[in-house]
Parts: C-alpha cells; structure tokens; sequence
C-alpha cells in the first residue's frame, strides 16, 4: 500500500471481526512506530500490549464504558516516561513528553493500516483506573489507548475542511496561501527578477 493510500484510508474503527492478531504483527507495528520524531529523540513512550479479556473489560469500563471497545483483540496503552523529557526541558517538558506520545499513536494507527488492520484512538479514560488496573508506576502516566483489529466494518472518508480554510501564509489570519489558483501567479512572481 503507497504512503497516500494508508493515510487517506485510515479510519477510527470501532467494528473488529472475532480474529486474533500474530504477536509477530504487533511486535512489528511497533517497531515501525517508533520511528516517530521525538523532542530531543528522548522516546518517552512506553506501551503496554494488552490481550487478556479480562483486563481489557476492566479497561473498557474506565473508558466510559464504551463497550464497542471488546470487539478489537488488542489494546496497546501508550504511556508516557515524562521525567525524562522534563529532566531536559524543564517547566516545558511534559508538555513536549505528551506531543511525543502522541506522534508515537498516531504512527501505531498509520501502520496498523498499512498491515491490514483497523484501528481506534480513545483519549477518554479514568488515567487513575487504567494505571491501577495495568499496575503502571507513579512517575508514568496512561496518555492514550489505541484499539487494534481486522476490519468488521467499511466507513467513506469524513469530511476534512479545505486547505486554504485551515491554513494561513506567514501570519495568522492571511490565508491567501498559494494553492492551486495561486501558484501559477506566485512562480510567475518568483521569475519576474531573473527574466530582466
């Protein structure tokens, strides 16, 4: 699959067939994730591959009891190491440590497509519940749970505003940045001086 067909494809899926995923196909997701880029490429995140149905009913009902949850065969908990990240940026550094982790989820989505599989994003969790429930320590917080599974469900792509809506040209505001009609007048711009 070519770069712009996983990220165009990529949907939250909350619909999963009853089908286990390879560990070797987990193990190899993240590995690909972590890729990710990271402040001062301190890899702050820390992730806990869950597949007991057990703890993932516990974990489910900290995410607000969203139920759907149990279909997928896999929860991978991205934790968050943020001293290590403080230690190097100061007042700034959780702040960076949770960017970090969320690059590192956004990749584990990114790659769970591209090996086949579906994907959720769930940020709406009792961090308190889950880090009991996972026996996380004090000093590492639970940032996000990523649902993994084969695909039950089809979803068309959500509507996404356009580029010149969302995007501004060096100052807030000014969103006459050059897109399609713009560039045949902006390169027109750029060759004016060396024509002379």
């Amino acid at each position: 699959m070519q770069f712009k067909e996983v990220y165009l494809s990529r949907r939250s899926i909350r619909r999963y067939k009853d089908k286990e995923i390879p560990l070797e196909t987990i193990a190899e997701i993240i590995d690909l994730a972590s890729y990710a880029p990271s402040s001062g490429n301190i890899q702050n995140w820390r992730m806990i591959v869950v597949t007991s149905t057990e703890t993932k009913h516990e974990i489910m009902e900290s995410c607000i009891q969203q139920g759907w949850m149990m279909e997928a065969p896999v929860f991978i908990v991205v934790c968050n190491d943020y001293e290590k990240v403080k230690e190097h940026y100061g007042k700034l550094g959780k702040m960076y440590s949770i960017q970090n982790c969320s690059n590192i989820a956004f990749g584990l989505t990114l790659v769970a497509k591209e090996h086949g599989l579906g994907s959720c994003w769930v940020g709406a969790f009792d961090e308190e519940a889950v880090r009991r429930i996972l026996k996380i320590p004090e000093n590492i917080d639970p940032e996000i749970i990523i649902t993994l599974g084969y695909t039950e469900e089809t979803k068309s792509p959500s509507l996404r505003e356009l580029p010149n809506y969302i995007t501004f040209f060096n100052s807030w505001g000014k969103n006459t940045f050059p897109f399609k009609s713009h560039l045949t007048k902006l390169k027109q711009a750029i060759k004016k001086p060396f024509n002379k």
